[in-house]
């Protein structure tokens, strides 16, 4: 009987999918990425299914798209009677892991900047409310000394070691592990939280932080660790296993601890998109630009803005750092999968959740205006079948992994499942997809958008049509002509039939977001 193969998934948070070694990126550092890439297949243009943290996570669970699988934006939660690609793995025989950041319930417990306001009454939602636990992630859970449990089935996860919330004061398991392990420096745990034990630098960048947490207490070392531990434990087992390695990094803020800080330079970096190259800047665009000449800054310090061009050169390299020490970790849990006796039977991919303006028309960070430094992500796989060299620039999906992983696993998906199996990409070289759906759903009014933003975009080889919720001008790009997409022809008549064209076919994936699970089990 042939064996069931392995799978060691890594996942980044907010990386672009042009900042790798392997895609061309001319400065930063990233060996072992590029050498699993050497050894499978990277899509060039893969993109996620929401360009936001948890809806597009729950999308590559699921293989669904966040208007159907219930997490339409951050701040709200995955439903817990949700299956996952996981569960699949898990009822078919496999061991289960995540290790690191999951995301799937908010990790924290404050309330939205701009709550919605309601009328007066008793029913303030549409849906009743369950009685499930949905605040697993929360930082209350995890103040205590005793490992936070999770049970034995977190979203189809048998184990889990959980990283919450982003930067040297992540919290979770990790938190807890930290507070424990800090001692051994001779310090206590709060003193390396303290903002004023932050270390000097000259950086004016408004997320850079230069963190006194040394490299071997930072979150991405924990989340090595963990994995090598838990691979490690997988030896001499022949059960198969699904492992999910989450790191919170690049994700602001820009806090890379130790050699990683000053690994790379600003002046190193290049910005390739100005504002000033859009030939007419849409409402977004301009918004941000006016905010930046009037000196304002979002309402949350987290969320996108314009900067100077010395603070954007300053981010990218603090973003490089962060990368590389992730790709480190990466080599060093791969090495641990060799010692273990599985990597001949395991397929180990790389993705991202979403990316990063990162400097692309002057921006950082990311927002519900649509642009391939947010939407396209990395996508790595390399298959014990063949680990064979290769790059396609088929369009993929996030919602294409989970049944690209139970059709390698030799298992069959529920019903209802959205996203296509990308192995004939993989294996042959044959594309699944003509063109493809991106959402986006914001949770509160920014870049100008009054009410927040409704966003779907439809992705072809050559074209990019987007479309905004109530909004009288949208996004028309001809990628093949303008890849740096700055020239925008939503007005132009002369593509007014190409316009209407993918406006049909927009219109034919809006009509298939209906959950199509349950499937009709008896006559009416």
């Amino acid at each position: 009987m042939k064996k069931s193969p392995n799978f060691l998934f890594f996942i980044t948070d907010q990386q672009r999918a042009d900042w790798l070694g392997c895609a061309g990126h001319k400065v930063v550092k990233t060996p072992n990425i590029d050498s699993i890439a050497e050894q499978g297949v990277r899509l060039s243009n893969f993109n996620v299914a929401m360009p936001v943290c948890m809806p597009n996570r729950a999308s590559l669970l699921t293989g669904r798209y966040p208007s159907v699988h219930g997490l339409r934006y951050n701040g709200c939660v995955f439903p817990r009677r949700a299956n996952t690609f996981v569960d699949v793995l898990r009822a078919g025989g496999y061991a289960t892991a995540a290790i690191g950041k999951s995301h799937l319930q908010p990790f924290t417990s404050q309330p939205p900047v701009r709550p919605e306001v309601f009328e007066a009454g008793a029913i303030k939602e549409a849906w009743k409310p369950d009685d499930e636990d949905y605040g697993l992630e929360e930082p209350d859970r995890f103040a205590q000394d005793e490992p936070a449990e999770f049970g034995d089935d977190y979203y189809g996860y048998q184990h889990v070691d959980m990283v919450t919330s982003h930067g040297d004061q992540a919290g979770g398991h990790y938190q807890q592990w930290f507070r424990k392990n800090a001692i051994r420096t001779g310090k206590d745990w709060s003193w390396y939280h303290d903002p004023s034990n932050e270390l000097k630098h000259n950086y004016s960048a408004e997320q850079a932080y230069r963190t006194p947490i040394p490299e071997d207490l930072y979150p991405t070392s924990f989340i090595r660790d963990r994995a090598m531990d838990y691979l490690a434990s997988r030896a001499g087992s022949d059960q198969p296993f699904f492992t999910f390695v989450s790191f919170p990094d690049p994700h602001h803020p820009f806090n890379p601890p130790g050699k990683y800080w000053d690994m790379y330079q600003p002046d190193q970096f290049d910005l390739d998109i100005r504002y000033t190259d859009h030939i007419t800047p849409p409402p977004p665009l301009k918004y941000q630009y006016e905010m930046f000449q009037r000196g304002e800054l979002p309402q949350v310090k987290q969320a996108v803005h314009m900067d100077t061009e010395q603070a954007i050169r300053e981010s990218m390299a603090l973003t490089a750092g962060m990368i590389t020490m992730v790709d480190d970790a990466i080599g060093s849990i791969v090495e641990g999968l060799k010692q273990s006796g599985h990597y001949e039977n395991t397929v180990i991919c790389f993705n991202s959740d979403h990316g990063d303006y990162l400097g692309d028309s002057d921006l950082l960070l990311k927002g519900p205006w649509q642009r391939d430094s947010i939407v396209k992500v990395p996508f790595i796989w390399s298959d014990p079948a063949t680990r064979k060299h290769g790059q396609s620039d088929a369009l993929a999906s996030t919602v294409d992994i989970a049944p690209t992983i139970l059709n390698r696993a030799g298992l069959a998906p529920y019903f209802g499942i959205q996203g296509r199996s990308l192995l004939p990409v993989l294996n042959d070289g044959v594309s699944v997809r003509d063109d493809l759906l991106v959402e986006h759903n914001d949770s509160g009014p920014r870049m100008g958008f009054e009410p927040t933003a409704r966003v779907r975009s439809l992705l072809t080889e050559n074209w990019r049509l987007t479309v905004y919720k109530d909004e009288d001008w949208g996004e028309l790009f001809d990628i093949e002509n303008d890849p740096t997409q700055v020239k925008n022809l939503w007005f132009s008549e002369s593509h007014e039939n190409v316009k209407s064209e993918l406006m049909e076919r927009l219109v034919a994936h809006l009509i298939a977001q209906m959950d199509e699970s349950p499937r009709s089990n008896r006559l009416a």
